[in-house]
Parts: structure tokens; sequence; C-alpha cells
């Protein structure tokens, strides 16, 4: 055989197996592929539509939050789509004689996202606090979408990148309590779907409580992953370091996150009842088809039962959490943190999402710390000198280098009473009045966003001198993905003909396909509420204005991207 037959042998003996692991290549994606959970095809925002609950036909009923196999019998967590939702145009910051008829929007200078209290949960840890939900206490202990949080996240993903594609998100950011409950398998789950990896959301033994792939809570699939020209950041909350964001953990329930053990609890709600063990928290029982609890009940009249041992149930300490970060294969590393304060549990850090535009965003940790009194939960906001004093001398930073600045924090300010569970603590080294009135000497400061109370509140921080009005700021919160309504935000920073600043603000729900588990979802959500008689939270867009001073007038006039008419 000459060397020319040789080498064209060589050559189709090459081709044909390029062809060969080609088409294992597309096979392999295919079957890579399979385990996603596609978003409707038609993508909107609440400005086009909403998200309305059918109100239960026949009421009362005695249908409990865990009977999920009568939901649709009773008419429980149904609903349908409304009209959209206008922009409120908001002028509370501006001064009384401000005529805006002849201002228009002229470049946007920033977009971005925000979503929060995404409470991804371990439906079948042995350490939730399941029993108080059972009874009728509170949602957050229990509620039926448990068994889909991950889902709901992947279609938030989905919805995000779909918008994207049509209006380009400089960064996004998670405002805390991405886990339910401390533990590592939550936080990987939340980070795996938003780097689209495979999602495995059983803990424990494998269970597959309707037999076949992609048909159960329970099944493994391929998280689509969030488009990796998104940049995404972290915030610190409560629940990402507080058992069920109450109480500091404990070796009694470290210890029960990774044994066969139920917790056992007193009623946490009083006095002393979290150190008692009067009840079984119980579990849900993942080899059923709707989540059924067992092993919940006083510890008394309760036959204890055990469960499949899972390490990676791990409690994580805020250090542990923040060091996760930077095992992720999307951008920036870390997400923010940096190992230097991973180390030290500083969960404060800044960021500037574009080289062009004179921005700065300040990540604040403002939940409370594991050695503060106990006021009846450790849900407050918080801060300690040490992070107040970071605080300070970024925002000083940011005002002398002419930057606009946006605060990030979990927990919100100036909004509950001081004896609420929510609000600010008494025993925080700095006050709320006294934070509140530092940050309004702050010409440069936009907005402070936050999440927590799972609302969609605006709130104005105005000026103390009416004849400096830029230095009133926003807040903006972002409610739950886990309760109804389930919605995240977007913002965008405009630039206006008169050069002040709109910050328009969107409150958008997932895109759900019809029988998709985002869609159970959606409904488990919807039906929880009703059963608990919870208010709807309203949805709420606005077009927040603020006054600048001329200097930073001077200074942005010309930058932004032009909105065409």
């Amino acid at each position: 055989m000459n060397r020319k037959n040789r080498n064209e042998i060589s050559l189709f003996v090459a081709l044909m197996f390029a062809f060969i692991l080609l088409n294992s290549c597309k096979k392999s994606d295919s079957v890579t592929t399979q385990g996603s959970y596609p978003i409707d095809s038609k993508v909107l925002t609440t400005v086009d539509r909403t998200i309305v609950p059918v109100p239960v036909p026949v009421w009362p009923v005695a249908v409990q939050s865990y009977e999920i196999s009568k939901f649709s019998q009773y008419g429980f967590g149904v609903w349908q789509y409304g009209g959209g939702l206008k922009y409120q145009k908001r002028l509370d910051l501006m001064p009384a004689n401000y005529a805006n008829s002849t201002v228009t929007k002229s470049a946007r200078l920033l977009n971005y996202f925000t979503m929060s209290d995404i409470h991804i949960t371990d439906k079948e840890s042995p350490a939730e606090g399941i029993f108080f939900g059972l009874i009728g206490v509170t949602i957050s202990a229990y509620s039926p979408i448990m068994l889909y949080t991950t889902h709901v996240l992947d279609a938030t993903v989905q919805t995000i990148n779909a918008l994207h594609k049509q209006k380009q998100f400089d960064f996004g950011i998670a405002l805390g309590d991405i886990c339910n409950n401390t533990q590592y398998n939550e936080l990987r789950w939340f980070i795996d779907v938003l780097d689209g990896k495979n999602i495995n959301p059983d803990s424990g033994v494998k269970d597959d409580p309707i037999a076949g792939p992609h048909n159960d809570y329970q099944d493994e699939y391929t998280a689509a992953g969030l488009d990796h020209t998104i940049k995404w950041y972290a915030t610190l909350g409560n629940h990402d370091h507080f058992w069920m964001g109450t109480n500091p953990m404990n070796d009694y329930i470290r210890k029960v996150l990774v044994s066969d053990s139920i917790l056992k609890m007193g009623n946490i709600f009083i006095s002393g009842g979290f150190s008692r063990r009067d009840y079984y928290m119980g579990v849900v029982d993942g080899t059923t088809p709707y989540g059924s609890i067992i092993g919940a009940g006083p510890v008394a009249t309760t036959t204890p039962i055990t469960v499949a041992k899972d390490q990676n149930r791990r409690s994580l300490s805020i250090s542990d959490w923040m060091n996760e970060f930077f095992s992720s294969t999307t951008l920036p590393q870390g997400h923010g943190f940096n190992q230097a304060d991973a180390a030290k549990g500083f969960a404060c850090y800044t960021f500037e999402p574009s080289t062009t535009i004179p921005i700065k965003v300040i990540v604040l940790d403002d939940t409370q710390r594991e050695d503060d009194k106990d006021l009846g939960g450790f849900g407050h906001g918080s801060l300690d000198q040490v992070r107040y004093d970071w605080l300070v001398s970024e925002l000083d930073k940011g005002q002398a280098e002419g930057k606009l600045m946006i605060i990030g924090a979990h927990i919100p300010i100036g909004v509950e009473s001081a004896t609420s569970y929510l609000g600010w603590s008494s025993q925080a080294a700095i006050t709320e009045a006294g934070l509140i009135a530092k940050l309004n000497t702050y010409p440069n400061l936009l907005l402070w966003m936050s999440g927590h109370r799972h609302l969609n509140t605006v709130t104005p921080f105005k000026s103390p001198d009416p004849t400096h009005p830029e230095l009133g700021f926003w807040e903006v919160e972002t409610c739950s993905l886990r309760e109804f309504p389930q919605e995240f935000r977007t913002f965008e920073i405009i630039r206006n003909t008169d050069n002040t600043i709109s910050i328009i603000t969107t409150d958008v729900d997932p895109s759900v396909k019809d029988g998709s588990f985002a869609a159970k979802s959606r409904s488990y959500a919807i039906a929880a509420g009703q059963i608990f008689k919870m208010s709807i939270v309203p949805s709420y867009n606005a077009e927040l204005v603020k006054q600048l001073t001329p200097a930073m007038q001077n200074k942005i006039q010309n930058l932004g991207i032009p909105i065409s008419k």
C-alpha cells in the first residue's frame, strides 16, 4: 500500500472517529438536558400581567397545609392571569415645588435584578421546625412548597436569562436567606442551580415516589444555569446562620442534622422553649408523592422514628458559608466575598458594576451575631461597631470619589416597630434612628435594598433638611421566592433630562410552564397562604425619583446608554 493510500485511509478513519464522537456528544447533550424543566415560552413582567389567586369557593373547609392531595378537590391554590400593573411615580424625596412635566428619561446607567428569601430547603432534614407549621403557628415552619424550592429557583434563573436577552443585566444579587436552615446541601443546591449543574434535590437515601425519571420532586435534573455573562453576588441572611432563622445553632442541633434522629424542641415562642425537648419536629417522607409528614408530635405520645443519615446536612458557620461561594463556575470568583474576610466571618464587601458609570454597591451584613442577647428570636436587624465603622468608611469613600451608592442588606430599616421580631435590635451597638440619621448625610446614597419581610414595600427616607432634598434616599424590599407571590425584582437606574435619577423597579413572576414543578409550587404557595389566612402580598412597580447634587449632575450628564424616545 503506497503512502497516498495509507494517508487517505488514515484521514477516513479520523473523520469517522470524529463523526462518532460528535454524535456521541450530541447524544450525551440530549441526555444532559433531558432533566431540565423548561419555562413558559412567554416571559413577561408584572407590567404586562399579574398572578391573581382565585378565592376558595367554599369556606371554611377543614383542610390542613400538609393535606396536599385535597387542595384541588376544595379549590385551594387556583390562580389566573390578571391585568398588568403600571409604575407608580414617586416624588416623595423631591422638593414640594418640583415640576417634572417636561422631564423625560435620557440614559440608562445600570440594569440589575434582586432575588431574596429563596429558602432552599432540605425537606428531609431531621432538624427542621415542621411541627410548628402543622399546628398552624407559622407558615415559615412548614409549607408544601418545601418540595420544590430548587425548581422555583431554576424557573427564576431561566426567566432572568430570557429578560437578559431583551435587555442585558449588569449583575444580580441574592439578598439573603439563601438557605432555610444553615445546611451545606441547601447552599450547594443554590450555587449549583445558578451554575447549571446536575441537581439531586433528595437527601439521605435515594427516593423515587413515582416510578420513572423527571416526574416527581425527588428526581435528578439538570439546571439551566444563569447566563454566564451575568455576574451575581450574595448577601448573608438570618436563616443562613441561625437555626430556622431564629436561634444560634448548638451542639445538640448540629448532631441531629447529621444523625438518624428527629429533632426534639420545646415551644420556641415562649421563654426557655428553645432548650426544651417537648415535641418531635417531624420530617417529610420523601418516598410519598405528596411528601407526607411523619414523626411529628408530643414526645410523650409520639413513637420515635429514624431517618437516613446524610453528612451533607451539616450546619455551616458564617465562615464556611462564605467560603462555599468560591466553589462555583460562574462569576465573579467568590461572588463578592474574599477569603480573608471569610476567615473572620465578616460578610460585608463592595463592588462596582461598571468601569464607566460611577456607581458603587455596598453589601452589608446587618443580621444579629450569635452572641447577641436573645430578644425573643434572632431575626432582628443589628450592626456592631465594627460593621458600622466599615459601612461609614465605605460611604465616606464613595461620597469623596463622586460615586452614586446603593446598599444591599438582608434586613430593612425603619419599617418595623421597636418590639417587632422583624425590627431592629434594641441591643444593637448602633440604634436604628442613629443609622438612618447617618445615612441621611450622604447625598450620593440612592437606595437601600433588602428582603427579610417577604414584602414588596417601598419606603422613602426624606432629607432632614428641606433645602437639601438630595440627602433623601429610598428603600426597596424584595419579596420571597418561597411564599406567594414568589417574585424577584429588576432595577433600572436612569438619568433623566434634568439630571435627576429615576430608580425603576419592577416585580417579576417566574415564568412557569403548565404542569411543571415550578407551576405546582405556585399553586401550593397560594394554597398554603389561603390555609394560613395570610394577606396577599401585592406586587408593586414604581419609578422613584432622586435629586442629585450639582457636582453629581455634572459628572453623569453624558453617561449611560441612551434611551430611545
